[in-house]
């Protein structure tokens, strides 16, 4: 059993690798910034693949930026094909990745709580 998860988790590194490089060369529009693509991760049949991604410095917002990804998903899906040896790849469903933003919040709110201890104890 934990051999699938072990498969689908080499899988989705694979196919992280091979989107990033293409979303690279593919995607020729400055005003979705910079992506990086944070995580992959593949159901286990192989049927779609979640692809978690950041943005920054766009003119767009993020939901606009997975608005275009999706779009071109099949595109992607397509290329991917012809890169990778699986029998078949697997839907791409890209999503906005909210970690990065939470844990910065999350240290900001630390290091607040944290300085107001400091002039409380002064």
């Amino acid at each position: 059993m934990s051999r699938d998860f072990k498969r689908t988790d080499r899988v989705g590194a694979e196919l992280q690798r091979e989107l990033a490089e293409l979303i690279r060369e593919e995607i020729k529009d400055p005003a979705l910034g910079m992506i990086t693509l944070q995580e992959v991760r593949v159901v286990r049949d192989f049927s779609q693949a979640k692809v978690y991604f950041t943005a920054m410095a766009g003119q767009v917002t993020h939901k606009e930026v997975a608005a275009h990804l999706n779009q071109v998903a099949g595109h992607l899906r397509w290329l991917l094909g012809q890169r990778v040896k699986l029998r078949s790849v697997p839907k791409l469903i890209f999503v906005y990745d909210t970690s990065v933003e939470q844990g910065e919040h999350l240290s900001s709110l630390i290091d607040q709580a944290v300085g107001d201890h400091k002039s409380d104890s002064d």
